[in-house]
């Protein structure tokens, strides 16, 4: 076979599977499982993907990755009483945004969640936001009494 009758054979195989893909084809992906853009998982969601591997599944700071850690993750159920019997808001989203800053307020080697929502929300503020809000409210829903 020559190489002009070989790229022939090989152009025609490809508008032959081009021309049958143009068909309308019924949707293979069911609409319920399409995300809306601006979708933001709940904060439990959220916690599982993101925080469970190091502070754990019930926030105690025993997840599976922790022993790698060089410094524990610290218990995030305890955080109202660590600030004065209030949750603390503030200082949780600074965290995520930001990340732990010096390690007396966690190790350093902590994730800083702000660019990381960002690029998985294509840097939209507003899921940003809510991504950290619902993350809070889960964490403070965890607090001991």
């Amino acid at each position: 076979m020559t190489m002009r009758r070989f790229v022939l054979l090989v152009l025609g195989a490809l508008i032959c599977v081009v021309l049958s893909g143009s068909r309308a084809r019924p949707q293979t992906i069911p609409n319920q499982w399409i995300l809306p853009p601006a979708y933001v998982p709940s904060g439990e969601g959220m916690f599982g993907q993101y925080c469970a591997a190091c502070h754990g599944a019930d926030a105690k700071g025993g997840g599976p990755a922790a022993a790698r850690l060089k410094t524990p993750p610290p218990d995030l159920t305890t955080l109202a009483q660590r600030h004065g019997g209030k949750f603390p808001y503030d200082y949780v989203s600074t965290v995520l945004l930001f990340g732990p800053g010096t390690t007396s307020h966690g190790s350093a080697g902590m994730p800083t969640w702000g660019p990381i929502f960002g690029m998985v929300d294509k840097q939209n503020a507003r899921a940003v936001e809510l991504r950290i809000k619902n993350l809070s409210d889960y964490l403070a829903s965890l607090q001991g009494k």
